[in-house]
């Protein structure tokens, strides 16, 4: 098995080709054509997924956000980023990300969000193009929108919305009186979405990152900060489930420290 054999089902799944221009996805430690006898799935690639790599005998490391975003002036232990990189090269442990890539397809971050708030008539939020998957012309794009079965009270919403992503606390903007059924989202830092979210009809628009002002909400508009670590680490599980899928026998597994991984502490 080579990085190149478990990378064309990654990409099978979420290509290269629609990532957004500023992105990173993609293999950026190691050699396509490198040996892999081991994966280890994350969320982030920090010191410590890489040690856990190195623990259990994978040799390649596929996380959803980039390992490296922008060119690196110095690759020094005193930077996490850095000190990531020298013990990936040092152990001879590929690097891939699946990052907008695994955002922009309707099976992937914003889809996932979608299936645990038990939304129907789920269409991309703002479509970007089409892929052909199994022979099947699909529509890609950033965030998603789709309908509650029936609509729910702000209150209700709220619960809802806890309840699906493990939540005990979201930042939310002011109630409406309305109630909810149309809801939009958008995994990870969605702010840029908002009017597009309210473009589609959507009363309620989830996502991670929101700005102080971005709660300044018009009415009939409601917005909520779910986090952004909260909001995607779903994708985890989905890219575990399609390696898995594909190779049976193969080992693949998910970081030990997956839950715990988010750099941010609700104190």
């Amino acid at each position: 098995m080579t990085v190149r054999d478990i990378t064309a089902v990654l990409e099978g799944f979420a290509p290269l080709s629609i990532q957004e221009k500023w992105d990173n996805s993609g293999l950026c430690i190691g050699s396509p054509d490198q040996e892999v006898h081991g994966i280890l799935l994350g969320f982030d690639c920090t010191p410590a997924l890489i040690d856990e790599a190195v623990a259990v005998g994978a040799d390649l490391v596929v996380t959803h956000h980039p390992l490296i975003f922008g060119g690196l002036k110095r690759i020094v232990p005193e930077d996490p980023v850095g000190l990531a990189v020298i013990k990936a090269v040092r152990a001879g442990i590929a690097v891939y990300a699946a990052h907008t890539t695994a955002d922009k397809v309707p099976s992937g971050v914003s889809g996932a969000m979608a299936r645990r708030l038990g939304l129907e008539n789920v269409s991309i939020l703002e479509p970007d193009g089409t892929r052909f998957l199994d022979g099947t012309e699909e529509t890609v794009g950033l965030g998603v929108v789709g309908d509650w079965p029936e609509p729910l009270s702000c209150e209700e919403a709220l619960a809802r919305v806890k309840e699906a992503f493990g939540l005990k606390n979201v930042r939310c903007s002011r109630f409406i009186p309305e109630k909810i059924r149309r809801v939009a989202m958008c995994g990870g830092s969605g702010s840029s979405l908002i009017e597009a979210a309210r473009a589609s009809g959507a009363q309620l628009y989830l996502c991670g990152d929101v700005s102080y002002h971005h709660f300044f909400t018009p009415p009939g508009f409601v917005l909520m900060d779910i986090g952004h670590f909260e909001s995607e680490v779903e994708i985890v599980d989905i890219l575990f489930s399609l390696l898995r899928k594909k190779f049976p026998t193969f080992a693949v597994r998910v970081s030990n420290a997956l839950k715990d991984s988010n750099p941010i502490q609700y104190l």
